[in-house]
């Protein structure tokens, strides 16, 4: 069966279509955002799971040491330094410059990142939120280096890797983990609180091989300004600011973007997203074919073994 054949195939199974060619539609939310009750024995506490389902994110601090957070901000800033060494399709530098905005498959290129995506402060959340076992869909490193780190524009993630990756439901969480302060100046996450409850059916077709300029600048696969502006209406926009080591759970369908950053305090953060065992990719739902694996672990997904300790012992 040719990628066409397998296309249609799962055409009659698109819980959510996008990327239309006529019309951008707001549509219901089928899928349930907290997959299980809370009860006692949860990673988080009642109020955080709460907001976290009425919200679309939840930030948390302390999570993680001083010393640890000192040893992630070290290994981060090394990746960094030696960017010439990675695989040069992991790699996505700013528009326009050299400077490093993106290191994909964060988690191959570093052990203490490895351990830290199998760490239980990030994976036994993932797990409960979602009410599976989890595997890493997608990791990364994003910079927004001091004067010239550029905006990522608005957007569902879902969106994107329904589209394009062919996540069939919305079952998936990222993780951010702030590598550096984040504060409202420096180009920080930004989130509308509840946009996760509707889906944007995105207006406009795939090109082929989209993914080498929405790396870059996303224009296929986001919102209307109209749609914008009418869930802002009802409920604004937040900041997820925070000292480094702050951690921001955002569930897979809640719209965000990040500003340029003008001021001379870079921001690094790194993000693991979290997909369940159950919810793998089949062939894209809006696409030709599938993004690259570096984009979207594909094939025989190994569950994560969450690992309990201090990662400066790792």
């Amino acid at each position: 069966m040719n990628i066409t054949d397998r296309t249609t195939q799962f055409t009659e199974m698109d819980a959510y279509p996008t990327r239309l060619k006529d019309i951008e539609r707001i549509v219901p939310r089928k899928d349930p955002v907290l997959w299980q009750d809370w009860d006692a024995g949860a990673p988080i506490t009642q109020g955080q799971a709460r907001d976290y389902e009425t919200k679309g994110y939840l930030v948390c601090k302390g999570l993680f040491s001083s010393d640890e957070i000192d040893r992630l901000i070290a290994a981060s800033v090394q990746l960094r330094a030696n960017g010439q060494h990675i695989r040069t399709e992991d790699l996505v530098t700013e528009p326009g410059a050299a400077a490093v905005r993106t290191i994909f498959r964060l988690d191959e290129h570093s052990p203490l990142f490895a351990r830290l995506a199998a760490d239980t402060r990030l994976a036994d959340v993932a797990r409960f939120l979602l009410d599976d076992e989890v595997y890493l869909h997608q990791s990364r490193l994003n910079y927004k280096p001091g004067f010239i780190g550029k905006e990522f524009y608005w957007h569902s993630d879902f969106e994107t890797w329904h589209a394009e990756d062919g996540m069939p439901r919305m079952r998936a969480v990222s993780a951010s983990i702030l590598l550096t302060d984040n504060s409202a100046l420096n180009g920080p996450l930004m989130l509308i609180p509840g946009s996760h409850r509707h889906f944007i059916a995105c207006q406009g077709e795939t090109p082929d091989a989209n993914h080498k300029t929405s790396l870059k600048q996303q224009k296929v696969g986001v919102p209307s300004n109209t749609a914008l502006e009418k869930l802002t209406a009802n409920a604004g926009l937040e900041a997820a600011t925070g000292p480094a080591g702050t951690v921001v759970f955002f569930e897979c369908n809640t719209l965000h973007a990040s500003n340029s950053n003008v001021t001379p305090f870079p921001r690094s953060n790194a993000f693991f997203v979290y997909n369940a065992m159950s919810n793998q990719p089949v062939m894209p739902f809006a696409a030709r074919t599938p993004r690259p694996t570096f984009l979207a672990n594909r094939g025989a997904a190994q569950a994560i073994t969450p690992i309990r300790g201090d990662l400066t012992m790792a």
